[in-house]
């Protein structure tokens, strides 16, 4: 932000200040229109705007999970229609198609050196595919319910999953063997992240918990409480010390990792939020939700500060490209592309 931008913000936060000591307005009105102002004032002066670019059509289901590649020029999706495919982000077209499992298919990701591809399904498997030749690698067994969610170590050399039998396992890529077991949770794991060092991984369940896991000695960190519904996802702040969930109860949260405290809680979807995801600045939030919008956050105040609309359906997973670019998203059997 340059230096009229921030002498612009400074004049505007002591305008309302001065409002509120000179004409002592009734609290509750005062907060809504210094939510309203400021929520204003970062919307215009954070540079954010985004607008639908393209539809990308191919799957013949509901697209699940969609993420970009380290290098933001590839997205992969995960569909009910049992495949996983390849889109190439700058002529917006599908380049590439992996079949192979069996029932629908949950989430999907580039391995950090972008040679592979990782999924799971239904079908109660996590499969490698390599993307050069489009061959199906290896086929990792264990679990005894659906996949739900994946996601490689930093250096590529293990993966951690999470099920609806409610377990999470780690693996190691190179010998296709599982290396550890946790078992905390009561209900279905429906997300799985690794942090930025490797160190520690966050689950989030139906349980209504969020786990936060010592990778090395599988003993459980932290727990973040609070929401009073299903958590659907949770995600590390790109320097690893916040989580932002969300959830059923309709709500993005944030906590801190060191003391496990609730930091914010964001309100405005007013259906399940599906899918949420750090900017990599760590300064903006983006979610996705069943009431049809995408929606964007400032991290420092909490408030929203875009909202994307246009869908007619449920959105079910969006991801943010490397440079906060571009933003992709999933709905029913298409892909958005937001820039």
């Amino acid at each position: 932000m340059n230096t009229s931008e921030e002498e612009t913000k400074q004049i505007i936060q002591n305008w309302l200040r001065i409002f509120d000591i000179k004409f002592g307005w009734i609290d509750e009105f005062d907060k809504i229109v210094t939510k309203y102002v400021e929520s204003f004032a970062v919307y215009e002066l954070s540079g954010i705007c985004f607008r639908l670019l393209k539809i990308l059509q191919g799957h013949d289901d509901a697209v699940r999970r969609v993420k970009f590649s380290a290098d933001g020029r590839k997205i992969v999706s995960a569909s009910a229609d049992k495949t996983v495919r390849i889109w190439d982000v700058i002529l917006k077209t599908q380049i590439q198609i992996f079949k192979g499992h069996s029932y629908g298919v949950n989430a999907a990701e580039f391995a950090p050196d972008g040679s592979t591809i990782l999924s799971c399904a239904d079908d109660e498997t996590i499969r490698l595919w390599d993307i050069k030749s489009g061959k199906e690698l290896k086929i990792l067994k264990g679990h005894i319910d659906s996949v739900l969610d994946i996601n490689f170590s930093p250096d590529g050399k293990t993966i951690v999953s999470g099920s609806k039998d409610n377990t999470i396992r780690l693996w190691d890529v190179a010998s296709e063997e599982e290396i550890k077991k946790f078992h905390y949770h009561s209900d279905a794991v429906n997300c799985v992240r690794f942090s930025s060092n490797g160190q520690m991984i966050l689950s989030a369940s139906d349980d209504r918990m969020i786990i936060l896991w010592d990778v090395k000695s599988g003993e459980k960190l932290k727990i973040f409480n609070g929401h009073s519904n299903l958590v659907l996802c949770a995600q590390f702040s790109f320097n690893d010390h916040f989580v932002v969930s969300c959830s059923c109860d309709q709500t993005v949260r944030v906590w801190d990792v060191e003391s496990g405290k609730l930091l914010d809680k964001m309100k405005g979807h007013y259906r399940v939020v599906k899918g949420i995801s750090y900017f990599p600045d760590d300064k903006t939030i983006v979610s996705c939700s069943r009431d049809n919008t995408i929606r964007l956050w400032d991290v420092k105040l909490g408030y929203e500060i875009q909202r994307l609309e246009g869908y007619d359906s449920d959105v079910d997973g969006v991801d943010v490209s490397p440079n906060s670019d571009t933003i992709v998203s999933c709905s029913c059997d298409t892909i958005g592309i937001w820039g």
